[in-house]
């Protein structure tokens, strides 16, 4: 089956077997580090951290214990028992820390069933000894530590129904109460609550040993695997390199004959090619040198268009200047003389002036014809007064008449000059229009030529263009030319490496 694979299919199937066998490692490896991990996590997460909370637990109990017992010797002084409060309370705070750390990592069924238990044991002591604080805490506020000794000092005074004596019988009683307490079930509460903790960090104990021993198996079974991997691996390898060695090189010997007789075969048929790309780079370099003779031709009449141009240009100005007063080149910097468009102008302003008098002198008359009015009435108003100023005013009567006179014909002489004023001013007008008529049909022509005048030149600046490319397409067409006539000498050289190559192919397919 191996025989009749490709030589793709051999060396993917080679190497799949061998990718196989790395991965086979690979997983084991993967699966025994998992496990090991996992008994790691738990030695790490949970028995550890258990154990060492439990530890505290149990030193803070017995730090507890040791200083309850402490605090019921006689012959301890203030500062001490004070000491032995402090260390309780230092006790109790590393109990709490101790259960915050074991009450954090997880825990099994059966150990939780333990804890169940070590905790009630936990709580009985606990009662007891705040019990046992409470009652210390009235027996220091007494103030006598020694009340058996100090009950006898009383005694030996006469003193047995004094204040004092009372106030010994109860340091007594209490004191009694406090040994009995410590010596009895604060005892009892505490080995139990000390067996159930002494059961708790058993368990965890043969718990993280049941752990260390699976981690164990698991790094041996892991190491075994791996070695037997790493034996059957260059194994693997040998047996496939021998394979692929018999299978693939002998193929390939008859593969490399047949792509040798085919890089002789088209060697051959490349030359021949060649050939003809030399004819044909023979006949295109014929073929551009009958170009550049056109091209030069071409240019010849280019030339001569372009000087036709510019003459018909240097008309067109001639004409502009005769129309406009300016060539066309000197209209945007220099003044010529007088011309058509100019005198036009002159006239049309000349008018423009005049209708500007005639219009004062219509205003003028309007003011005449005003003062008229007005002077009539005045006059009016003095032949009244006249009349009313009886004889002595006939002479000023006659005065007034004569001036009324004199307005009615002034204002009669103002409305025949408004009249003449008005016809001036629509002569004037229509003159006005007929001189702007005038001067756009100038401006029109002006226009007309100077357009003409510029495509002329534009022309003539084209046809001047084109010379000059027509030119540069000769210069083109000459390197082209030489181009062509190198590329024949590098096909020449191409066909001396053909047949090169041609030969070391011969030689090639004589070794194999």
């Amino acid at each position: 089956m191996f025989q009749k694979m490709n030589l793709q299919t051999k060396l993917l199937g080679s190497f799949g077997i061998m990718g196989g066998i790395v991965l086979i490692v690979g997983l084991v490896g993967w699966s025994g580090n998992s496990k090991l991990s996992k008994h790691i996590d738990t030695l790490g997460n949970n028995t550890i951290p258990s154990v060492t909370g439990l530890w505290k637990i149990k030193e803070g109990q017995t730090q507890v214990q040791s200083s309850e017992r402490s605090l019921l010797n006689i012959g301890l002084s203030q500062d001490k028992r004070q000491e032995e409060l402090a260390r309780i309370k230092g006790a109790w705070k590393q109990i709490d820390e101790g259960f915050k750390q074991y009450e954090s990592a997880a825990q099994t069924e059966e150990e939780k069933k333990i804890y169940q238990e070590f905790q009630q044991a936990w709580d009985r002591w606990k009662q007891d000894h705040e019990q046992y604080l409470n009652l210390y805490e009235k027996f220091a506020a007494i103030g006598i530590y020694a009340p058996n000794a100090k009950r006898a000092d009383l005694l030996s005074q006469g003193k047995e129904n004094s204040p004092e004596m009372a106030t010994a019988k109860t340091a007594i009683a209490l004191y009694n109460q406090l040994s009995r307490l410590a010596a009895n079930e604060d005892v009892k509460s505490f080995n139990d609550a000390t067996t159930a903790v002494t059961e708790v960090i058993d368990y965890n104990q043969t718990f993280g040993a049941n752990a260390k021993a699976s981690a164990d198996r698991d790094v041996s079974q892991t190491n075994f695997l791996v070695a037997v991997g790493m034996i059957l691996g260059p194994l693997a390898a040998i047996s496939l390199g021998a394979i692929l060695s018999n299978t693939i090189a002998k193929p390939l010997a008859g593969k490399i004959a047949n792509i040798i007789n085919a890089i002789v075969s088209s060697s051959s048929e490349i030359a021949a090619t060649v050939e003809q790309q030399e004819r044909t780079a023979a006949h295109q370099a014929t073929s551009v040198n009958q170009t550049t003779t056109t091209m030069d031709e071409l240019g010849a009449s280019s030339r001569i268009s372009a000087e036709q141009a510019e003459a018909a240009a240097a008309g067109a100005s001639q004409v502009l200047a005769l129309v406009d007063g300016t060539s066309h080149l000197e209209r945007a910097g220099m003044n010529g003389g007088a011309n058509l468009r100019d005198k036009v102008g002159d006239i049309a302003e000349q008018i423009l002036r005049l209708s500007e008098q005639t219009h004062q002198i219509g205003t003028i008359s309007t003011l005449v014809s005003e003062l008229a009015n007005q002077t009539n009435m005045l006059a009016l108003n003095a032949a009244v007064e006249a009349v009313r100023a009886g004889e002595h005013g006939k002479g000023f009567s006659v005065v007034a008449t004569e001036i009324r006179k004199l307005a009615d014909e002034s204002k009669k002489s103002a409305e025949r000059i408004n009249g003449l004023v008005r016809d001036i001013q629509n002569a004037t007008n229509s003159t006005i229009m007929a001189t702007d008529e005038g001067r756009k049909t100038v401006d029109t022509v002006v226009a007309s030529v100077n357009q003409i005048a510029t495509n002329t030149q534009q022309i003539s600046l084209t046809a001047k263009q084109q010379a000059v490319a027509i030119q540069q397409v000769v210069e083109a067409m000459n390197s082209i030319n030489m181009n062509a006539a190198q590329t024949a000498s590098g096909i020449s050289q191409t066909k001396v490496g053909t047949q090169k190559l041609n030969e070391a192919a011969q030689n090639l397919k004589a070794v194999v």
